[in-house]
């Protein structure tokens, strides 16, 4: 539980000599998180959100929640989300400069944000920011709802045993996807190194500056399939959120996608209706 914490008062001292008139009272209030969730119609549950990682997928985020929350409560209600939206250029360089240690930092501070705006629980709407996760959750005073964990607990809930795995190059090369997937007993096979490169040149260079263009989607249709008739992959994680908007509504024979922002998003209305 996340302690009271006290309001504050701040005024200006008394006036000095030679001031006349009324003296200005300035007042900084600053509510206490029980006090907020008092004020919250049923004490609805709150979730934070870090966005902006990229900003394309936080607007889908957002409309999937409040679609699904809708759907689960029909007789009404949206749900509560607070959302912190970061700078995704500086998430991209601090990771390709290898400086892990800054964005666990960046990434906490955004979630320290969400705990004073009084989230109950948090959730990173990206996957690459994943890489230090656990650094982040270490430090973080609620709990944050992994994108990584949830879609591996969907994936071995389907019976798969073994898939594909697409994103940007750092989420490709890196081992937190694998080391999850491993532990459910489930094989994880990545793109060619040839074509790790391609994907990450388009989702950096085109998904996240909102273009998505045909040519693409054919291309990376054409690894999927490669990798569906050359390693027997059974289905695809899409494990980049700006994947999903490019392929979503795309049928690939014998792949199914796993589209993890659904996923993700399904865990969180689940979490905010508990």
């Amino acid at each position: 539980m996340i302690p009271r914490q006290p309001e504050i008062r701040s005024k200006q001292d008394t006036p000095c000599c030679g001031r006349t008139g009324q003296q200005m009272q300035r007042t900084l209030i600053v509510e206490s998180y029980s006090a907020r969730h008092a004020s919250l119609a049923g004490n609805m549950r709150t979730s934070g959100m870090i966005g902006g990682l990229g900003p394309e997928s936080t607007v889908d985020y957002y409309r999937s929640i409040i679609a699904r929350f809708r759907a689960l409560k029909p007789d009404g209600g949206y749900p509560h989300v607070i959302i912190n939206s970061l700078d995704v250029d500086k998430g991209i360089a601090l990771l390709d400069a290898g400086r892990l240690g800054e964005l666990a930092d960046y990434l906490s501070s955004g979630v320290e944000l969400l705990v004073r705006a009084g989230a109950d629980f948090g959730f990173i709407a990206a996957n690459t920011p994943h890489l230090v996760f656990d650094e982040v959750q270490r430090r973080s005073a609620i709990p944050l709802l992994s994108i990584v964990r949830v879609t591996c607990d969907h994936t071995k809930a389907l019976g798969l045993k073994k898939v594909g795995l697409f994103g940007t190059g750092f989420t490709m090369r890196a081992s937190f996807y694998p080391e999850e997937f491993q532990r459910a007993g489930i094989a994880l096979v990545r793109p060619k190194e040839s074509e790790r490169e391609f994907i990450h040149g388009k989702y950096i260079g085109e998904l996240l500056n909102n273009r998505f263009l045909p040519e693409t989607r054919t291309e990376i249709l054409n690894i999927a399939q490669r990798m569906r008739s050359e390693d027997g992959i059974e289905a695809l994680v899409l494990a980049g959120t700006e994947l999903p908007l490019l392929l979503r509504d795309t049928a690939s024979p014998g792949i199914e996608f796993l589209d993890t922002t659904i996923i993700h998003v399904e865990a969180i209305v689940d979490e905010l209706l508990r």
